[in-house]
């Protein structure tokens, strides 16, 4: 066997028994990324495939499809066998983890009826409150003009646009509110777009006049500022502020996490808790501890932070608490715990069109935990 293959079967070995470190898991799909020696590798998955234990029955073919334009490939890998062997290594692009610990053969999903496999991830929809009041549906099929006094809201494809208006001189504040299992986009009428993620809000005014652009938000949204150096931008989240003068940045401000954390992508932001403030580089993240209010910087995972608003879920270490809370906001489910969640760190990618039933199949496979769907509730056993 060649030096190279003997390397990707010593990996693809250490992988199979879960026992890979970080920087073996980068190379390994690295290399599988590079399509070099198709045939070898599939042999070779075929070979890892043979002497280990199956996991839980999934189409990963399917899984593929719907996760591999996240992943180039420069030289086309025969699928079919590699979907097999996946089903084990979770390779080429669907859908990979990393554990700190060996496990077990475990037992497959259990799902109460046929009918609730099919909890479908979320749409586009929204409810837009007016200034008076008046609240109208938005999903993803609708288009619409709204007459909001001189104002024109105008949506389609899935978005909410604002068309620049001379003010009357008063100020009239609408709100775009997402529910769990929803997502929608906004144009405010500055030209700035809004992606609101699931169980968010955004409060604007229609028409910014003034020495700044204000606006609150609740839960996550990715923003793209239209630049204006004598009108800066700003976004409220409960005590803290976000300024801004022309910038792309992802805010994640959800109630039931421990922190609030501003990652800028381009540009530069202030963020300001209490009096702290810190001006982030393009790369940086500022967290913001939910319980002392603390404010610290790091530098931030970009593909973890932006996959959401890519439709992706990607994980980083993460303990499944956490993963979960992303689950039960896209998918519209409530967690309930039986049991204690196991101790390891998850990490890899899964595309957030998949079904519920497909995710959660996903995450036990790769961990101690089981899972059960009853109605809306996802029930998480020993």
């Amino acid at each position: 066997m060649p030096d190279h293959q003997q390397r990707i079967a010593y990996l693809l070995a250490r992988y199979a028994d879960k026992s890979c470190s970080r920087e073996e898991l980068d190379e390994l799909f690295a290399t599988i990324g590079q399509g070099n020696d198709p045939e070898g590798l599939e042999q070779l998955l075929e070979d890892v495939w043979h002497t280990a234990h199956p996991a839980p029955e999934i189409d990963y073919e399917a899984v593929y499809q719907q996760i591999k334009p996240a992943v180039p490939v420069r030289k086309t890998i025969p699928f079919k066998r590699i979907a097999i062997a996946a089903s084990l290594l979770l390779l080429a692009g669907t859908a990979y983890w990393l554990l700190p610990h060996k496990r077990t053969a475990k037992q497959p999903l259990v799902v109460a009826t046929p009918a609730q496999q099919h909890i479908l991830p979320a749409s586009n929809k929204a409810m837009l409150t007016l200034a008076d009041g008046t609240t109208v549906s938005l999903d993803s099929t609708g288009k619409q003009l709204i007459q909001q006094g001189n104002v024109a809201i105008r949506q389609q494809n899935g978005q909410l646009l604002y068309a620049s208006q001379p003010t009357d001189g008063n100020i009239h504040y609408n709100k775009l509110t997402t529910p769990r299992g929803g997502q929608f986009r906004l144009v405010l009428p500055d030209g700035t777009k809004v992606w609101l993620n699931s169980a968010s809000m955004l409060r604007y005014p229609t028409t910014f006049s003034g020495k700044e652009r204000v606006v609150e938000l609740d839960g996550q949204g990715y923003f793209e500022i239209a630049a204006n150096a004598q009108q800066p931008f700003k976004v409220k989240v409960r005590d803290m502020e976000v300024l801004v003068l022309g910038t792309d940045f992802d805010i994640m401000a959800y109630g039931d996490e421990n922190s609030v954390n501003t990652t800028l992508l381009t540009g530069s932001v202030l963020v300001k808790e209490g009096n702290t403030k810190q001006l982030l580089r393009p790369g940086q993240q500022a967290v913001v501890d939910n319980q002392d209010h603390q404010l610290t910087v790091k530098t931030a995972d970009i593909r973890k932070v932006t996959a959401w608003k890519n439709g992706m879920f990607v994980f980083n270490d993460m303990a499944l608490p956490a993963i979960l809370r992303e689950v039960a906001r896209w998918y519209d489910v409530d967690i309930v715990y039986t049991a204690s969640p196991g101790a390891e760190l998850y990490g890899g990618g899964i595309g957030r069109d998949l079904q519920l039933a497909d995710v959660l199949a996903l995450l036990e496979g790769n961990g101690f935990n089981h899972f059960r769907i009853e109605g809306r509730k996802v029930i998480v056993l020993p």
